[in-house]
């Protein structure tokens, strides 16, 4: 049994390095893209990752959960939600990436925990420990030396790290997979996509047919990259610990930052470095606080049959 526990955890180790893998080296596929624009590639996402999706839900015969979810008209209305604010981080990441902001776009995703906890005070009423506190408020300090660098606020990270909080937040109350999820987020998105495209061929902007079958290829592709990493991600959840993952989350961000400096060649005077070591210290502090409650809370089920839930349920809240 332990043996096909560590094989089950080493596998989802590598889907879990896949996954954010894919989604911090994803910099270098949209600039592939051009000279489709970045509403033009969001279009082309949302519609292919539907027939990707759907795809792979029709071969595994997983259907049930779309007529339960038809006859929720509340789950329905916060799908729809979610399918609007992730419409807005998509266009805003690939926006970001093709005019040059990768170091900013990382920033949104550096900053995401932090914009979770303060979501989860105002919104939740939740209760943070003194080191989150402090993190957060390292994390604000970092938000105000970054504008001071940028001579403006840095939106584009703001923009990411909210949107995508705030998708976290409406997708933990719609409580769907993370495949069923995408097939249902896409399927709203999916006629406003299509009638965009359709537009947008009727003006002879589109580049979908007129930039040759490899350009074709490759915007269709999206679904791919899009969905791709979302499996993988799935395979890893179920067989490595929340505080794992938490902390392989980081991953994708430093990919971004490192692919941005090193092969981008944007720039990074002092203040900008200061913003970043800002963000990365109160990143440290979240991350160290969560593995001591991690450690606490399983030291304290040693003693109960059910261990694992107290340690899932600390990386959770925390």
């Amino acid at each position: 049994m332990s043996g096909k526990s560590q094989g089950d955890r080493r596998t989802g180790l590598l889907n879990g390095f896949a996954a954010y893998g894919m989604w911090g080296l994803v910099p270098l596929f949209w600039p592939l893209l051009k000279p489709a624009g970045a509403v033009e590639i969001l279009a082309h996402r949302m519609t292919w990752s539907l027939v990707f999706v759907a795809a792979a839900l029709a071969f595994v015969r997983r259907w049930a959960w779309a007529g339960e979810l038809i006859r929720q008209p509340r789950r329905l209305a916060l799908v729809t939600v979610a399918a609007a604010v992730i419409t807005v981080n998509w266009g805003v990441y690939i926006w970001s990436v093709n005019t040059g902001h990768v170091v900013e776009a990382s920033l949104g995703y550096f900053i995401n925990p932090l914009v979770t906890i303060a979501m989860g005070v105002l919104l939740l009423k939740e209760r943070l420990r003194p080191v989150q506190w402090a993190a957060v408020g390292v994390g604000f300090a970092a938000v105000i030396v970054l504008t001071l660098g940028y001579g403006r606020p840095p939106w584009i990270s703001l923009t990411l790290a909210f949107s995508f909080a705030t998708y976290g937040l409406v997708k933990k109350k719609v409580d769907l997979g993370g495949v069923e999820s995408l097939a249902a987020e896409t399927a709203i998105q999916f006629l406003p996509a299509v009638g965009y495209l359709v537009w947008l061929s009727t003006q002879g902007d589109l580049t979908f047919a007129s930039e040759g079958p490899g350009h074709m290829a490759l915007l269709a592709a999206t679904g791919i990259v899009t969905a791709l990493p979302l499996v993988c991600f799935g395979a890893a959840a179920i067989r490595v610990p929340l505080s794992t993952l938490g902390l392989l989350q980081y991953l994708a961000p430093v990919f971004q930052f490192l692919l941005g400096i090193l092969y981008f060649h944007e720039a990074m005077p002092a203040e900008r470095w200061a913003g970043f070591a800002l963000v990365w210290l109160a990143l440290t502090l979240l991350t160290a606080d969560a593995w001591r409650s991690a450690r606490r809370s399983r030291v304290a089920g040693l003693s109960v049959p059910t261990v694992e839930k107290p340690a899932a349920s600390a990386a959770v809240d925390a």
